[in-house]
């Protein structure tokens, strides 16, 4: 359906990548992945539209929509939710608009046997065709059910996009093109902004739609659930598994493990032919072979492995100092804001929570955005006034992670003294291994922290968090700009850690093992279920069921 072929991309000398070809069939669904920087972005760009390559094409047939959901997006106000929404169809209003206008044109002409009026009947009768095979009937229960399934309210359909933050306006744009049906759908990190509910609807309808995609997702559940084949982006090429996420890693260590074996026998090699040719340059009888060995390393085509793998690095915290037995204690908390409309109306986000957390505990707080996570995240921080009563325990040292986290970083300091100024103790021999865990390895380390982008100080941010000796961890959605990879580190460390961890999170993958009790956010409520993630959602369902049965009955 789409080929790309002999892809090359170079910025001020340097390549990006060199001579990708492949192509994308009907029905694949395709993981695009590779560390941050290698290209992948780039790459969907260029699948898009929106950016040229420096070399290279890629071609599909005349027909083939594609539709493209960038990490960042600029969108206009001025509509509804369901306004906007409903423009997915607005090519389809200009299509009637089209036929309408030739049809006026055929009953006014009198040329009926010139080409152009011929011309304009084979038009008409090929864009009607196309026109009448799609239902249109259907089109705002489609935007309705697509707008429900990505976490909106009926209640939202008629305010304007301007009230809504950037996370929710980007589902407003992924509901616009999962309504224009495209062939092929590129997403660039679709999940950051949804919660696990969205996320699930978002795997059942790529699933059950038929149509290709291309992803990038740090979300290793998400990726595994939804994808056929990977394609990963590495050191300026490509490799093509077909197979879904978890099946490649095998694959691509099998892959690394042998090229890993190539390059000592190469680098083996290399060392013994060298040893020969200073050994023997100077004698006359092994001159042909002297020469003969050094025209041989000039024409060797060096074996490369592949960037290095940190997964294995395991980070820990520092030792938790020992806090009272319940480091967090609310009864009757409740929390009320203004309506953005009308300030003099107030919006209830929850009421009468009461939780007790005791120490050691792993808990997750869940639930779809906008029902109060992070807003009670902020009243056990005291940056929230709420009624009821929220006690913190004896000795309680908090680490807090909130989402904006990364604008506290001292901008002056480079990211090597920005670790280096509350590293202690053993930890302090690791920082250069600690770095290229967090991917700034090398002169990333030297760069100032006001010269990084959002997601590097994301990351800085979260590195730093490892290295504080608290006994109470709170964690605001730590995961959003971290790869795979760092998120293992990261998860490993949590594990370890002997002190208590609240973590908002709509990454169940991260989830999973780590938390074994979960706070579920909805309906104005905090419910407590005393179990992991997966027996949570396992619980969902079931719940789900139960309403549609009632329904149905």
């Amino acid at each position: 359906m789409v080929s790309v072929d002999g892809l090359a991309v170079e910025f001020g000398g340097d390549t990006l990548f060199s001579n990708i070809s492949f192509s994308i069939n009907d029905n694949d669904r395709i993981a695009l992945m590779g560390k941050n920087g290698a290209g992948k972005s780039t790459l969907l760009k260029i699948l898009a539209g929106v950016r040229k390559p420096t070399r290279g094409s890629v071609s599909a047939p005349k027909d083939t929509v594609i539709a493209y959901l960038p990490q960042h997006l600029m969108t206009e106000d001025g509509r509804t939710v369901f306004e906007e929404t409903s423009l997915a169809f607005s090519h389809l209003r200009e299509m009637e608009a089209e036929i309408e206008a030739i049809n006026n044109q055929l009953a006014t002409r009198t040329d009926y046997e010139s080409e152009e009026y011929l011309g304009l009947i084979d038009k008409v009768a090929a864009m009607s065709e196309k026109f009448y095979a799609i239902d249109m009937t259907h089109f705002e229960e489609d935007v309705e059910k697509t707008l429900l399934g990505l976490g909106f309210e009926r209640s939202d359909f008629h305010r304007q996009t301007s009230e809504f933050s950037g996370g929710w306006r980007m589902r407003i744009e992924l509901a616009k093109l999962l309504l224009k049906n495209p062939d092929v759908l590129l997403l660039d990190e679709p999940t950051n902004h949804l919660d696990i509910e969205s996320i699930g609807w978002l795997e059942d309808f790529l699933i059950q739609n038929g149509k290709a995609v291309v992803v990038i997702s740090h979300d290793r559940k998400f990726v595994d659930n939804i994808t056929t084949r990977t394609i990963e982006v590495t050191m300026g090429r490509i490799y093509d598994y077909k197979v879904p996420y978890t099946q490649y890693l095998e694959l691509r260590a099998e892959r690394r493990a042998q090229q890993q074996k190539q390059y000592e026998e190469q680098q083996k090699m290399i060392a013994e032919t060298k040893e020969f040719i200073e050994r023997f340059k100077g004698t006359y009888s092994k001159t042909y072979q002297v020469q003969s060995k050094v025209k041989m390393l000039e024409k060797l085509e060096l074996v490369e492995v592949d960037e290095e793998d940190t997964s294995r690095l395991r980070l820990k915290f520092p030792p938790a100092p020992r806090s009272g037995a319940y480091p967090v204690i609310m009864d009757g908390v409740g929390k009320t804001f203004p309506s953005r409309i009308d300030p003099s109306v107030t919006k209830t986000i929850f009421e009468n929570c009461s939780l007790t957390i005791e120490r050691g505990d792993k808990v997750a707080f869940v639930g779809r955005n906008g029902e109060g996570k992070s807003t009670l995240v902020k009243c056990i921080m005291g940056q929230l006034e709420h009624t009821g009563s929220i006690q913190l325990g004896h000795n309680v040292q908090i680490g807090y992670f909130a989402q904006n986290q990364a604008s506290l970083l001292d901008e002056e300091l480079t990211v090597f003294e920005t670790i280096d100024e509350i590293a202690k103790g053993e930890i302090r021999k690791k920082i250069t291994d600690l770095l290229g865990a967090f991917m700034f390895g090398g002169d990333a380390s030297t760069k100032k922290v006001k010269v990084l982008s959002g997601g590097e100080k994301t990351r800085l941010a979260i590195l730093k968090l490892l290295l504080e000796p608290v006994n109470l961890l709170i964690l605001d959605e730590p995961t959003n700009h971290l790869d795979i990879k760092t998120k293992d580190v990261l998860k490993q460390a949590l594990q370890d850690f002997d002190g208590t961890l609240i973590c908002v999170s709509h990454d169940r993958d991260f989830l999973d093992g780590l938390c074994t009790k979960v706070y579920e956010f909805g309906n104005k409520r905090v419910r407590e279920h005393l179990c992991g993630v997966y027996e949570f959602l396992e619980t969902k369902k079931m719940e789900s069921l139960q309403e549609l049965e009632r329904k149905n009955a």
